[in-house]
């Protein structure tokens, strides 16, 4: 993929859930580095156009490519590959449990193919670094605070260097001033070069963080 060339780009897609038309005539182009809010009312699509990113749901009409696969013609043995250039951070966290953060990051890169231990811990440290939980190593989840467990998501997001960010709404579940650290966060990870395209209901952090803004609404993508 060359320098300046879509992370996404959605060419007259049109997408199904169990048969039924969802989004219709999606054209959509997102950059390396940036950062998009997608926005619209509960049903109108989101959830699905996020997932067709991560092939979760197949593209069977019109083009699309993210991070230089082509989902159309995407084959199952690939898909792995595919997730590998995306992070995704959920607003449920999706957390290991009965693991502590340095197991729940360890647990990611063994099962995408990291074998070297050292490499390992090195990317571990490296990631929680990044993201201001480099003193949590050791500590289990249920220890850390709302915003804390979403920066581990953040991290473990980040392990494998993605391309593209894809966020459903990660910070449903948090306060605004704990939200507001994880937007700053999202936006610094941007501006060091990896896309964002963040799913949310908030609209206070449209108006605090600006940034480019698409909206499902009534079978259609559209740019506010």
């Amino acid at each position: 993929m060359s320098q300046g060339e879509s992370i996404i780009k959605y060419h007259e897609v049109s997408l199904f859930q169990q048969n039924n038309l969802v989004l219709s005539e999606v054209n959509l182009s997102i950059l390396p580095g940036e950062f998009v809010y997608l926005i619209g009312s509960t049903g109108s699509g989101k959830s699905t156009l996020l997932k067709s990113m991560y092939a979760e749901i197949p593209v069977e009409r019109g083009e699309a490519n993210i991070a230089g696969y082509n989902l159309k013609s995407l084959k199952k043995s690939n898909i792995p590959f595919l997730r590998r250039k995306i992070g995704i951070v959920f607003q449920d966290f999706q957390l290991l449990f009965d693991r502590d953060v340095e197991d729940n990051l360890d647990f990611v890169l063994t099962a995408t193919g990291w074998n070297n231990l050292l490499d390992k811990n090195h990317r571990i440290l490296e990631v929680l670094n990044l993201v201001g939980l480099s003193t949590k190593l050791h500590k289990m989840p249920n220890e850390l605070s709302g915003g804390e467990q979403q920066r581990l998501v953040i991290a473990r997001a980040l392990l494998n260097k993605p391309a593209l960010i894809l966020a459903d709404e990660p910070t449903g579940n948090l306060d605004p001033s704990t939200s507001d650290e994880i937007l700053n966060l999202l936006h610094q990870i941007s501006r060091e070069g990896t896309s964002v395209l963040m799913a949310t209901h908030d609209y206070r952090i449209l108006e605090k963080f600006p940034a480019k803004v698409i909206k499902c609404n009534d079978g259609f993508v559209e740019v506010v």
